[in-house]
């Protein structure tokens, strides 16, 4: 095929790019043969001249078609080349998130740095038993290959894991090794697997670090070989380790850290068991400071300790050796402080009691002074004699620390060591599969010895991947029969021979390291002369002589000679090893046992990587000189040993590759550096393989592949039968070049791009056809409208000239009718506007009248009582001021008298006083003296008279003086009131000064009113019609707002209801969940029950000895499981004592009757003695009531004291009338009993004495009780009367003291007569409260009295019932109790019946005391219940210690051996219908109808569930017999029989459905005859009359329950292990719509899976299969809801597998896949819709998967699509949705695919949903069974017994 052919216009290549690596543009312009310049344009528009190489013309790479980018195999890939991988890969890892690509036989792994949930437990077991090309690429995929081959091949295997430094290596072992251990599980009970996975924890912390490009870098390679016995079981593990880098122990670079050990030490020093360590912070030891980096972030060292301890513990590394190991490791960190002082420039000194070094000898159990001696001095031998010579503080330092690595070094050799004892086994092995994890190609800007070995291992294993590729390829090649031809590809055999072959690198290395003298520079020398010009791979660098450049098949290396001999000898001081081991510390010489072997004689320091070879197991022996020699063995010598050693190894196994990828140097997650990638990619030898690929025929198809994708490509007639030579003839047709592809046996090959071709031309013949389909479509479609425009509008036209025509005629007529209308109207109008003026003008004119006319009226009106007011105001006026004048006049008239009366009167005293008056007066009287005397003498006389009368006079004068005062009084009183009265008036006078001007103000109010009356009426008119508006609103708002409300009624309604559906669905789910978990453990007991059996016939195979007796089952069942179910294989291992002891208890069964007796006997006597405890409490708190109220009462009468002494004595014969009853219970039980069961020991005895013993201990707990209260009522009524007393005396001592205060006699007479009324009214009361509590005991006494008589008829009652049957005794008691009720009743109503408030209370104590007694009898039912149940456990106890394995005895041993008891209530009925047998029959009725019935036979031929029927009418007899040990050895027989099968034929579908199904029928019938009212509802007449008539069987079908669960659940595996080859296959890869989705390329891994096809399956044979699986189900009778629930079952099955391989298959994910998907769910819909089973609920459980083809099919671009998905996908999971989108891969050109922006879209939308980050559906979930109860009509007597059965010796009854 011509260039000119591919480069055409608007094709895509790649060119290189400085920053990108390859960039993507598209051709402008046709390619033509001769031209130098490419038209280019990049993906960002620019325009590019790209010119071709002069010389070599060499074309820019095409880029493959879209819909291959995004292989999961990279051979899948038209165009080979470095850019197509890398976009591959880009695209991939950024777009998909998928960090795993298939390269052919490689898997390309890349390091997300980040935390994927792709490794989980789900993840392994869909991988599991998988071909590696039907899942997308995973290291799980690997291991499964792995696995399988060394199975399947049985040749050992391994996984070669590398990769630069931070690439995943040490992880992606990690998680291969975990596969291993998932898969395969140990063969030992050791739990090896847990071993393996537990080494890797201590070998990173020992041998992982923190480097500038990793926080967890292993600095060693090593080789886990994991052993397999012949079952591929894990049985150990061994490790070999290579070149551990030591130098690191003693130097770190910038940012990095030393290995992880030493800074969990450090993290971890302040445990107590560490204190001896004397560590502290990282920060303080030289060795763990040096890179500043001590904390990892998200890594806490002290954890890390803690699982590294954890793990040592269970590699069986013991405490004390682990506390060797950390005392080693903290001597070297103290050893590294140890500072040396010079004396000199050759000398040195250690400082005396030097801390760190005293610290390291005491840790390491070495001398002090020996130690610091030897770390500052060598000792040097020659011929003659030896020296000793001091070192200078450089070359000290030096030997510390080559001391420090050299510890170290043998402390990692020999924790490795005791980890490969930890995973030895004893067990042979018989393959192996390995797993290397080791450094990749590396190269720095300086590269030294470890780089060289480094790169040396890589060439190695380059040599080796090389071949196995090119012998994959030509087996393929000559398996299909192709003509094989050479194909040129890199051999680094020269690179290596430059290396390892004689007087190569390594071999002048080490014969420079025994010369004397010998240096780096004299060896760079060497080198130069030997391979220098002699030998391409080797070059010397221009400016420089001490380096050398190798090329190695990745890239050129630079290495610097310097330190290349001293790293290579890697020697210590020999005295400081004979130190060492001369060590008080038992663990520090073991490390150097075999130090001899590596000390070499001179001492030189030593800095790079010691490899650890695998040490032998047998030494060697030789002469001594060989052993000389041996101690001579260099670095590089060892290291080519161990890489020969392990190429041995991988060449006898069969290699898989795991290329590990660092996709950028800073750890940012889901970046990609393509600089980065593309180096790695050709160091690792991914680009090789694609090379070698790309050489011959990479591209490779099947004819029927070839055929499905270009079939658009042939016509009609190249299409023929026979579909290879169909293939041929097209090829030959398209591809004119014959050696661009060779037909194969099976399979068409293709060079590089011609797959490419075929895309396009298979594109343009699609881009054509569609081109033409368009065409057509729109031509037709264009074609149609027009002649459907034109057929419109010619009729359109029709219709409107006819309109008009008819509008014309309408308008004349029209017209000619106006005008006469127009003259009527005119007339009317104006006749009518004249009458409405007329009208309106006298209207206008009387209400104008009217209104003056009142106007006129109101004004007189107004003027007329406006005079009347006048009038009577101004008389109320006149006479107000006429009275006011008059008392003023009245007063002033008063002042004035009383002012001249005042003046009158001073005047009269002035003039008295004056002596001229006295002069007046006195003349003329002097003659008169003396009469005057004698008168003075009659006047005192006089005055002695009226002295007396003054006396007198002025007590009359003060009483008047009084009487004139209060007069005064009430007279300025009145004067304060006419003062108020005048204050009134004038406030009058100013209202009505007010009132006028408010007259006034009113008046011109009215005018302003008036005058806006009218604006007002105008403003009212308007608001009116504005408020009318407003109503409207307002009803409009009213009416939106009901039906607002009523939206939100239905609304809330709607969400009410929603939320009760999602309540009962919630509580659904929960019943479910309960259901399941219940139904787990019963599988998780019948699967630990199988094991148990398993193991017990190892056991007995093993011993093969018999086992004397029959011994019973050991029972393992859970709470939930009945005790009644024996298993039939297992035996215990002890016997029972009892029965070896006594023999004799075999023959004697338990008189089962007689403990029924006692035992309900017993019941009864608990509940009446609780009945009268109740009742005594009840009375003593009444007592103690009425105590508490007598406290205050000065006497003690001594009827209390009767009372309690009447209720003691009456609680003591209580109590010994109950004694005397157990005893006479004992009595009976001894006499009745046998003397062997009930003979001391015995365990019915045992039993029943321990029921009886805890009556008694129960009424002696009760007597205590009662002295109990009866002593604190004693002390109640002792503490009475003192208290009396007391306040008796503090009375009299307080009335004394009132006395003596009383001095008064009066009062004292007073006070005496108060007293003796207040002891007259005390003496009353007393009277009253002492009548009153006589009465009250009196009552009491009566109480007492019917509480004896109540007791003695009890007592009667008792010994009556005693006599009674169980259900007579029941009855009488109930009798009983109604008649003490009644007579109660009546007593109380005579009582009170004269009271009727006493009485209403009586009735409301008595209401109290009913719901009282109630809520007893309820607690009495429980308790009743709970003891039944107790009973029965202690019946089965003992039928366990008489009864024996009834399944492992011959039918004679069953009739003599004691049947176990158990509480089967009795019925008195009778009943026909029955199947009679003999004991002796029982064993050949379980063998012929179970153990030997063929299931099909009986489907077939007989009514369905026949077995279940028989042995229901067997069970029915055995009742009928009243026989419970027939039905208990009948019933378990069944039981284990059906187990037996199970386990025999556990495999076959139609033993297990025919088994289901009468197990099912069989419970059933134990229901429906049950003589239970639930389950009669449907019964007839006559199969009433056949239930159960003695014995409950309630128990017996929950034993029948949880088997059939347990059938179910095997039915489920069973139909699971059918279905699920088929799934996949039918459901994902058979195309049921032909042509529909077409074929896209497929890798080398696909056509190289490890197992060979064998047959398709399609989505009939899944039809098929649910056909004969409903059939069989359907034969057999089973139940139709237990049919739905098993085909639930099996749709969930098929929906989970299918989409669980969905979403690990990218090719997979496309929109014709979806459409495939959906027609085969279409398909399984329509089997649910023949069978009548959609209700069954098996559709929605189809709903994931039905939803993942529909988004598979959506459109997948808007945000509208979003939410669509959003919104469609509610049965998915957000990791299940970004998985298939990111999944998505379009088949065809046609097809887009789905952008990272919208998965991020549908992320977001998504973050709220709250749901399982779970990526996978769990397949093997199994949905919780349910049994609904099915009655059968069929009649029991109807049943007829087939002779082929073989049970002739059962009779019908």
């Amino acid at each position: 095929m011509a260039a000119s052919e591919l480069y055409t216009k608007f094709a895509r290549v790649w060119i290189p790019d400085p920053e990108e690596v390859w960039k993507s543009a598209e051709l402008l312009k046709d390619y033509k043969p001769g031209d130098k310049v490419l038209l280019l344009q990049l993906e960002d528009g620019k325009d590019l001249e790209y010119r071709l190489d002069p010389k070599t013309k060499e074309l820019p790479h095409l880029r493959n078609p879209d819909i291959l980018v995004g292989e999961n195999d990279l051979t899948a890939l038209s165009y080979l080349h470095e850019p197509a991988v890398l976009h591959n890969l880009r695209v991939r890892f950024i777009d998909s998130k998928l960090i795993y690509t298939y390269c052919g036989i490689v898997l390309v792994a890349i390091n997300p740095y980040e935390q994927l949930p792709i490794y989980g437990e789900d993840i392994i077991n869909a991988y599991s038993g998988q071909n590696m090309g039907d899942m997308d690429p995973h290291i799980f995929a690997v291991a499964e290959e792995a696995y399988k081959q060394m199975a399947r091949d049985e040749r050992n295997q391994s996984i070669i894991v590398s990769g630069e430094s931070g690439a995943g290596k040490t992880v992606s072992a990690k998680y291969a090794m975990r596969y291993f251990a998932t898969v395969s599980g140990s063969a030992s009970e050791a739990n090896v697997e847990e071993k393996v996975l537990a080494s890797n924890p201590i070998m990173e912390s020992i041998g992982n670090a923190k480097t500038t490009r990793n926080d967890n870098s292993s600095r060693f390679g090593k080789y886990i070989e994991i052993g397999f016995d012949k079952r591929y079981r894990i049985i150990g593990a061994n490790m070999r380790t290579y070149l551990l880098e030591k130098s690191r122990v003693v130097f770190q670079a910038e940012e990095e850290r030393n290995y992880h050990i030493f800074y969990q030490l450090c993290a971890s020093a302040n445990l107590p068991e560490f204190k001896v360590l004397r560590l502290g912070d990282a920060n303080n030891f030289h060795y763990t400071n040096q890179g500043g980096s001590p904390v990892i972030e998200g890594v806490d060292d002290a954890k890390e300790m803690a699982h590294t301890r954890q793990a040592c513990t269970l590699l069986g590394i013991s405490e004390s050796y682990q506390m060797g190991i950390f005392r080693i490791l903290a001597g070297i960190l103290h050893l590294g402080n140890v500072v040396f002082m010079s004396r000199d420039s050759d000398s040195c000194t250690i400082p005396p009691k030097h801390e760190p070094l005293s610290i390291f000898c005491d840790l390491m159990g070495v001398d002090f002074e020996e130690m610091g001696h030897w770390l500052c001095h060598r000792k040097l031998a020659t011929a003659t004699e030896t020296y000793i010579k001091p070192i200078s503080k450089l070359q000290a330092t030096n030997a510390r620390d080559a001391l420090a690595k050299h510890i170290y070094a043998k402390l990692f050799n020999w924790i490795v060591d005791h980890v490969n004892q930890a995973l030895h086994s004893a067990v042979k092995q018989h393959s192996f599969i390995g797993v290397l994890d080791i450094y990749g190609f590396e190269t720095f800007e300086i590269n030294s010895f470890e780089q060289f070995c480094i790169n040396y291992a890589n060439e190695k294993l380059q040599q080796q991947f090389n071949m196995h590729v090119f012998k994959l390829e030509q087996e393929e090649y000559m398996k299909e029969q192709i003509p094989w031809t050479l194909i040129d590809f890199y051999d680094n055999q020269p690179c290596i021979n430059l290396i390892e072959s004689k007087l190569g690198i390594l071999d002048l290395l080490d014969e420079e390291c025994k010369m004397p003298k010998g240096t780096d520079d004299t060896w760079a020398q060497k080198l130069y002369n030997t391979h220098l010009n002699k030998c391409a791979l080797f070059e010397k660098p221009r400016l420089s002589n001490k380096a050398f450049i190798i090329q190695h098949f990745a890239d050129k290396v630079e290495y610097q000679c310097e330190g290349f001999l001293e790293k290579n000898k890697d020697t210590v001081f020999e005295e400081q090893i004979k130190v060492l081991k001369s060590s008080k510390f038992k663990m520090l010489p073991e490390l150097f046992q075999d130090d001899e072997k590596a000390i070499s004689p001179t001492s030189a320091t030593s800095s790079g990587r010691t490899p650890l070879t695998r040490t032998l197991s047998k030494p060697t022996k030789g002469r001594p000189g060989q052993m000389a020699k041996e101690h001579k063995k260099t670095v590089g010598h060892q290291f080519r040993n161990s890489l020969h050693l392990l190429m041995e190894t991988l060449n006898a196994t069969t290699p898989h590759y795991v290329r590990c990828i660092k996709p950028n140097d800073f750890k940012f997650p889901f970046t990609f550096d393509e600089k980065r990638a593309v180096q790695q990619l050709r160091a690792c030898g991914v680009l090789e393989t694609i090379r070698i690929s790309a050489a011959g025929f990479p591209s490779r198809w099947t004819y029927q592949e070839f055929f499905s994708r270009y079939r658009v490509l042939m016509k009609q007639k190249d299409v023929l039968s026979d579909r290879k030579q169909t293939c041929k003839n097209v090829l030959e047709k398209l591809i004119v070049d014959k050696d661009k592809y060779q037909f194969g046996k099976t399979k068409i090959f293709f060079r590089a791009g011609q797959v490419a071709y075929l895309e396009k031309l298979r594109a343009d013949k699609l881009r054509a056809a569609c081109i033409r389909i368009q065409k057509t479509i729109r031509g037709w479609l264009l074609r149609k409208k027009y002649l459907r425009m034109r057929k419109a509008a010619i009729t359109v036209q029709r219709y409107v000239r006819g309109h008009q025509a008819r509008c014309y005629a309408k308008f004349l007529r029209r017209t000619k009718a106006a005008t006469i209308i127009q003259k009527y109207w005119r007339m009317y109008v104006a006749r009518r506007r004249y009458k409405i003026t007329r009208t309106a003008t006298i209207v206008l004119q009387s209400y104008l009248r009217g209104y003056l006319a009142r106007n006129r009226y109101h004004k007189i009106l107004r003027e007329h009582k406006a005079v009347i007011i006048q009038k009577w105001v101004r008389g109320w006026l006149a006479r107000t001021y006429y009275r006011r004048s008059i008392h003023a006049i009245i007063y002033l008239q008063c002042c004035f008298r009383r002012m001249m009366a005042k003046r009158e009167l001073k005047k009269l005293k002035i003039e008295a006083r004056s002596v001229e008056r006295y002069k007046k007066l006195h003349i003329g009287m002097e003659n008169k003296i003396m009469q005057l005397q004698r008168k003075v003498d009659e006047q005192n006389k006089d005055y002695k008279c009226l002295m007396e009368k003054l006396t007198n006079l002025e007590g009359i004068y003060n009483s008047e003086t009084e009487k004139l005062r209060s007069d005064l009084e009430r007279l300025q009183l009145s004067e304060e009131e006419a003062k108020i009265a005048t204050g009134r008036v004038l406030s009058l006078q100013e209202e009505i000064a007010k009132l006028r001007k408010d007259l006034e103000q009113t008046q011109s109010e009215k005018k302003s009113i008036e005058e806006h009356a009218d604006r007002y009426k105008q403003e009212t008119e308007q608001l009116v019609s504005n408020l009318k508006e407003e109503n409207t609103l307002l009803k409009q708002e009213k009416e939106a707002l009901n039906h607002r409300i009523v939206e939100q009624a239905k609304e809330m309604t709607e969400t009410m209801e929603k939320k009760l559906v999602e309540e009962t669905k919630q509580l659904e789910l929960d019943l479910n969940d309960e259901r399941l978990r219940y139904q787990n453990l019963l599988n998780e007991f019948s699967r630990l029950e199988e094991r148990y059996d398993d193991l017990k016939e190892e056991m007995t195979l093993m011993v093969n000895v018999p086992k004397p007796g029959h011994k019973r089952t050991d029972s393992t069942h859970s709470s939930n499981e009945s005790e009644y179910t024996f298993s039939s294989e297992i035996a215990e291992t002890e016997d029972i004592p009892s029965r070896t002891e006594e023999p004799s208890e075999k023959k004697v069964p338990l008189d089962m009757s007689l403990f029924l007796k006692l035992q309900k006997r017993v019941t009864e006597l608990e509940q009446e003695k609780q009945v009268m405890q109740d009742e005594l409490d009840r009375k003593e708190e009444q007592v103690l009531r009425s105590k508490a109220k007598e406290e205050e009462r000065p006497q003690i009468r001594g009827a209390e004291l009767e009372y309690e002494s009447l209720k003691r004595q009456e609680l003591e014969s209580e109590n010994k009338k109950l004694k005397n009853e157990l005893n006479e219970l004992r009595k009976a039980l001894s006499e009745k009993s046998a003397p062997e069961v009930t003979a001391p020991g015995a365990p019915a005895y045992r039993v029943l004495m321990e029921q009886l013993t805890s009556v008694s201990e129960e009424l002696d707990v009760r007597k205590e009780e009662v002295l109990i209260l009866r002593s604190q009522l004693v002390s109640q009524k002792e503490a009475i009367q003192p208290k009396d007393d007391k306040n008796t005396m503090t009375d009299s001592t307080i009335l004394l003291e009132d006395v003596q205060k009383m001095k008064d006699k009066g009062e004292i007479a007073q006070a005496y007569i108060g007293l003796k009324e207040t002891n007259r009214l005390l003496e009353s009361q007393l009277q009253s409260q002492k009548r009153s509590h006589e009465n009250e005991a009196e009552a009491l006494r009566g109480e007492i009295q019917s509480l004896k008589e109540e007791n003695n008829r009890q007592q009667q009652l008792l010994a009556q019932n005693l006599q009674l049957p169980p259900e007579a005794r029941i009855e009488a008691s109930l009798q009983h109790e109604i008649t003490r009720l009644t007579n109660e009743n009546l007593y109380f109503e005579e009582l009170y019946a004269d009271d009727p408030k006493k009485y209403q209370s009586y009735r409301i104590s008595l209401y109290k005391r009913m719901i009282d007694l109630m809520e007893q009898l309820e607690k009495q039912d429980k308790t009743v219940r709970k003891l039944k149940k107790q009973l029965k456990v202690f019946a089965k106890k003992i039928g366990e210690l008489e009864v024996g394995q009834m399944e492992n005895i011959s039918p004679g041993q069953i009739i003599d051996e004691p049947i176990r008891p158990v509480n089967i209530p009795r019925k008195e009925k009778d009943f026909q219908g029955m199947l009679e047998y003999k004991k002796e029959d029982e064993q050949k009725l379980v063998k012929n109808l179970i153990l030997e019935l063929k299931p099909r036979g009986v489907a077939v031929n007989l009514i369905p569930g026949l077995p279940a029927y028989i042995l229901f009418m067997c069970v029915r007899h055995a009742d009928y017999l009243n026989d419970d040990q027939k039905v208990r050895s009948l019933l378990t027989s069944t039981i284990n029989s059906i187990k037996k099968v199970l386990k025999k034929r556990g495999d076959d579908f139609e033993t297990v459905s025919f088994w289901l199904s009468n197990t099912c029928r069989f419970l059933h019938c134990l229901k429906q005859y049950s003589g239970e009212e639930g389950f009669m509802k449907h019964n007839t007449s006559r199969q009433n009359e056949h239930c159960l008539t003695n014995f409950d069987l309630a128990e017996y079908r929950q034993v029948l329950s949880d088997l059939a669960i347990q059938i179910y659940q095997q039915l489920v595996r069973v139909l699971e292990n059918i279905l699920q080859p088929m799934i996949v296959s039918g459901m994902l890869e058979h195309e049921t719509i032909q042509g529909v989705s077409g074929v896209k390329p497929t890798g080398l891994r696909k056509r190289t899976s490890s197992i060979a096809d064998e047959g398709t399956y399609t989505l009939d044979s899944i039809l098929r299969q649910l056909n004969s699986f409903h059939s069989v189900m359907c034969q057999h009778g089973m139940d139709p809801e237990l049919i739905k629930q098993v085909v639930k079952q099996m749709f969930y099955i098929v929906g989970a597998v299918t989409l669980n391989n969905l979403l690990l298959r990218k090719d997979m994910c496309s929109w014709s896949k979806g459409m495939q998907i959906r027609y085969n769910v279409s398909q399984l819909e329509e089997w649910l819709r023949d069978k009548n089973l959609m209700n069954s609920g098996a559709k929605e459980t189809l709903e994931p998967l039905i939803q993942a083809a529909q988004l598979l099919q959506v459109k997948k671009k808007t945000d509208d699509d979003a939410e669509a998905i959003c919104s469609m996908c509610n049965a998915l999971t957000t990791a299940q949705i970004v998985k298939v989108l990111n999944l998505y891969t379009p088949v065809n050109e046609f097809e887009e695919r789905v952008s990272v922006s919208f998965i991020r879209t549908i992320q977001m939308r998504l973050r709220d949903r709250k749901d399982s980050p779970q990526l996978l559906m769990d397949a093997k979930h199994i949905f919780p069974v349910t049994f609904p109860f099915n009655p059968s009509s069929l009649a029991l007597e109807t049943i007829q017994i087939p002779a082929s059965l073989g049970l002739g010796f059962i009779s019908r009854v």
